[in-house]
């Protein structure tokens, strides 16, 4: 059983490898980033409770859903306590089940890249905004031990140095790092 009430940088690493299951798909993680909520100024949930990131600081266990860029649903699971904002994102996974219901959603893409990609994996899931807020522990479940990367989370313009995003080491799902070209080049700025 995962404890979903760690802090989400000792969190993360553990969910490398765990399985989450919705949609009729289930998918094994192999990479993941850490939001240390409202003290985390890459966070969500930085400027606070608003309407848009209420679910952030729901209870440990909820599911926390986003539109990135637009286009992408992307989903977290929220940990630690309730109110603190914090979460870990579900970044890249691999299909290990309903992976033909994965397929139809993603379109014509090879099966190693069905979730690679937070937006992917949200899109392989099924996930729509409407899904945010469901408790969603219960869809979350160990899996097997694999070899874990920490490294600087992608596409953060601050805290960019943290090493917060974990990774399966060499796993062909995993998404590769980008950093954001909105980062300064001194580095860690919080």
């Amino acid at each position: 059983m995962l404890d979903l009430e760690l802090p989400p940088q000792e969190l993360a690493p553990l969910l490398v490898g765990a399985l989450i299951s919705d949609g009729g798909v289930t998918i094994e993680l192999t990479e993941v980033e850490a939001y240390a909520g409202s003290g985390d100024p890459a966070a969500h949930a930085w400027r606070g409770l608003r309407p848009h990131t209420s679910d952030l600081f729901a209870a440990p266990g909820t599911l926390y859903c986003y539109r990135s860029h637009g286009l992408h649903i992307c989903g977290n699971v929220v940990c630690e306590a309730r109110g603190s904002g914090s979460a870990v994102l579900f970044r890249a996974g691999r299909v290990v089940d309903g992976i033909e219901v994965a397929r139809e959603r993603r379109g014509g893409v090879a099966d190693v890249a069905l979730a690679r990609g937070p937006g992917n994996l949200g899109r392989a899931m099924g996930w729509t905004l409407a899904d945010s807020g469901r408790a969603f522990a219960g869809a979350l479940r160990s899996g097997r031990a694999m070899s874990v990367l920490a490294g600087p989370r992608v596409g953060v313009s601050v805290g960019v140095t943290r090493p917060w995003r974990f990774w399966a080491e060499g796993d062909p799902t995993v998404s590769v790092y980008r950093r954001s070209p909105r980062a300064g080049r001194a580095g860690d700025d919080w």
